[in-house]
């Protein structure tokens, strides 16, 4: 993973010990649609202690090669969590359960930025339907997504799922955390709105992401909110251009949720982390002209 990824900027200044965690709908306090010039709220360490250590430690394991990953035997990334980590399934991505949290973990691994960024500009992968087969409640709604995100998803959709259900059933538990970052955010959202229209209401789904891409069409990202609700974030750091990519002028457009880090020190240590309401909040915003041959 390259050293100007987000994900390592998150992982410093959050400490090892977790604070109580409070809703992520706490964070947000709603949802909106379309652009929102909302005012940023400021975070406190704790809350993003209690909400983004863990979904970001197993999103860094995520790059891993599977068999260290199915060893645990991942250097730093794995023996920063502990030795409880059961690992039930691995390949790209991998499937765990986590007993400090008495759930089933989902993570996909990202790619290095620089190459996600010339796939996502690749004018062989424009907005498609969504699957509707794969995504009944979404059909005539007009939700399109990336081509090459949705593909990606498809092929390891019923893995996922299989291995979500097998696991929530041997091990007893309720609660599932999918994560993932840069394109593995992409693939993690998708598979979140999977898991919770196939799961039993009852098993609680949290879905936290790192550097997410725009991954749809408005339309997607309304089906994301009204889906996921405000069990769904989003971290973004800066001036990390990979979530301003794909551009909303071409179609694409971001759900809510995202929570920002405006600033580090000298160390590469957030010191501050805004949750931001609303889709593609203004306040935020700012132009990035990418060009890539």
């Amino acid at each position: 993973m390259l050293a100007t990824s987000p994900l390592l900027l998150i992982l410093p200044f959050i400490q090892t010990t977790l604070a109580t965690p409070i809703s992520i709908g706490d964070i947000f306090g709603g949802l909106g649609t379309s652009t929102s010039s909302g005012t940023p709220t400021s975070l406190s360490q704790d809350t993003v202690n209690a909400n983004f250590l863990r979904p970001a430690q197993f999103s860094r394991v995520a790059y891993c090669s599977t068999g260290a990953v199915t060893s645990w035997q991942c250097g730093g990334p794995c023996s920063d969590m502990g030795n409880d980590i059961e690992v039930l399934q691995a390949g790209g991505d991998f499937i765990a359960h986590d007993p400090s949290t008495q759930s089933i973990v989902v993570a996909h691994e990202g790619t290095d930025p620089l190459n996600l960024l010339s796939i996502l500009n690749d004018v062989e992968f424009p907005l498609v339907s969504l699957n509707s087969s794969r995504f009944p409640s979404a059909n005539g709604e007009n939700v399109q997504v990336h081509d090459g995100f949705q593909q990606t998803f498809e092929r390891t959709a019923d893995s996922i799922l299989a291995g979500v259900q097998n696991g929530l059933a041997s091990k007893g538990v309720s609660k599932v955390l999918v994560t993932g970052h840069s394109q593995g955010a992409a693939i993690a959202m998708m598979d979140a709105v999977m898991l919770r229209q196939d799961l039993d209401p009852s098993v609680e789904i949290t879905t936290t992401v790192f550097g997410l891409p725009r991954g749809g069409n408005p339309a997607w990202a309304d089906f994301i909110d009204a889906t996921l609700g405000t069990t769904m974030a989003h971290m973004t750091n800066q001036d990390d251009p990979v979530p301003l990519v794909p551009p909303q002028l071409i179609g694409y457009q971001h759900p809510s949720g995202e929570v920002h880090i405006r600033a580090v020190d000298a160390n590469g240590d957030a010191t501050d982390v805004v949750a931001c309401p609303g889709q593609e909040n203004e306040v935020l915003r700012f132009v990035i002209v990418i060009l890539i041959f």
